[in-house]
């Protein structure tokens, strides 16, 4: 195991570059599987959890092969669908991602059990009951056998009883193998489901209402190999923002998508942290004295997550953690994940002044002067919430479990030391 020792206080300056968003490269590294022809990937972050699913992928047959620092070609031309293995799909979440191209292309699978952040319970449900409208049968508790009938796959109108992003994305690779008109409505449209829907064009199928919530696929019988370059990871973005604006630093991000981040600056704008774009670069001034701005008649300020456009659940813990340096109170309101917000003790820990209200709600009273403290990250996002206030805090930090960390952001501690952050990585 490894950890994180953090010098804090020293405010982060400089410029970086926007990795590939790791939710968009997890359904497109899936994709390979829809066609035998050869799928090139640029832009591709390397972090953890794409190593995890393209050594899935290789495991079931996939020849996969980095040909540039984050350029990855794979092809799908010998794969044996019923070689998953479970400890490799136990790792990410994103495993369960392969089930709708392979059912779309074989015709059946056995699915193991995903893994992922304990973040609360992520449903399977809007996964399967959209297999099931495509016309397949669904069997089994723990490992998900999905068969399709013998004449294969139909087109259909498929209505999601929740806009679940990797449900969205499941069913549009496998609409995009079903030859005919299939209606996918009540979807997610995240930037990474666009960039899936825009990967499956270039392979082939044709795909109306592009980020909008109701897709209409028209599939093919064969679809064929592409060339595709991963857009910037948004969450990403606004995580190196909050790292400039809680510890009073001046940052340029280059190559991002400003189009993406609209409700994220306009939330962020809320806690008194002002960022200002300049073509595709983000550029965030220095030593903005983050004063939260309150509702109309003085009210407590609130900034809750919701299905996109409406701020990312990802981005709450990030909220929180910049929140902590700004003078005043809001409140998070978390609304998707019951567990997402029970990372806060270790702030607290670290003398940041929040209450619990409950498993979905915290309130914040800034700017609580940070001091470092010995904690463990439980998630991706968590984890970078924490290297945000140890980053802020005044002394030594050290943050264990950083693999959750590694999960979702590439080479972290060598792109922060390049910003001026005193952070080490050592042996635990």
């Amino acid at each position: 195991m490894e950890k994180f020792v953090i010098q804090g206080g020293v405010p982060l300056s400089g410029e970086i570059a926007a990795a590939g968003n790791k939710n968009a490269a997890l359904p497109i590294l899936a994709a390979c599987l829809l066609t035998e022809e050869r799928l090139t990937l640029s832009n591709v972050p390397r972090i953890r959890d794409t190593e995890a699913q393209i050594a899935l992928l290789e495991g079931i047959g996939v020849a996969a092969e980095w040909i540039a620092p984050n350029t990855i070609t794979l092809q799908a031309s010998e794969v044996s669908p019923d070689r998953i293995d479970e400890q490799l799909a136990a790792a990410i979440r994103a495993s369960f991602l392969l089930a709708g191209p392979l059912l779309a292309r074989f015709g059946e699978v056995s699915m193991p059990p995903p893994g992922g952040d304990f973040i609360g319970r992520r449903r399977l449900d809007p996964h399967l009951d959209a297999f099931r409208d495509l016309g397949a049968s669904v069997s089994g508790e723990r490992t998900i056998d999905l068969k399709a009938p013998p004449a294969g796959l139909s087109p259909a109108e498929v209505f999601m009883d929740e806009p679940s992003v990797m449900a969205t994305e499941n069913a549009l690779m496998a609409a995009a193998l079903i030859p005919g008109t299939t209606r996918l409505m009540n979807v997610a449209c995240e930037p990474h489901v666009q960039d899936l829907a825009h990967l499956l064009v270039k392979m082939g199928a044709s795909i109306d209402g592009i980020g909008s919530n109701m897709l209409t696929v028209e599939g093919r019988d064969r679809l064929g190999g592409a060339e595709y370059e991963i857009g910037p990871d948004h969450i990403e973005i606004a995580s190196f923002m909050a790292l400039a604006g809680a510890t009073g630093g001046s940052l340029r991000i280059t190559g991002t998508r400003p189009s993406d981040l609209l409700m994220i600056r306009r939330q962020f704008k809320r806690l008194g942290f002002g960022s200002e774009v300049e073509g595709t670069d983000v550029v965030v001034p220095p030593d903005q004295g983050l004063e939260i701005e309150t509702d109309a008649g003085g009210a407590i300020p609130k900034i809750e997550d919701g299905p996109w456009p409406a701020f990312p659940a990802d981005l709450t813990s990030i909220a929180l953690a910049l929140a902590t340096q700004a003078d005043g109170e809001v409140l998070i309101f978390e609304k998707m994940f019951e567990n997402r917000l029970f990372f806060v003790d270790k702030l607290v820990a670290m003398g940041a002044r929040i209450t619990l209200c409950d498993p979905h709600r915290a309130i914040v009273s800034g700017p609580g002067p940070l001091h470092g403290e010995r904690v463990e990250s439980p998630d991706i996002r968590a984890g970078m919430a924490m290297l945000i206030a140890a980053l802020a805090a005044e002394g030594t930090s050290e943050i264990g479990n950083i693999r959750q960390i590694d999960r979702g952001y590439e080479r972290i501690d060598e792109r922060l030391s390049d910003l001026g952050a005193r952070i080490e990585r050592v042996r635990d």
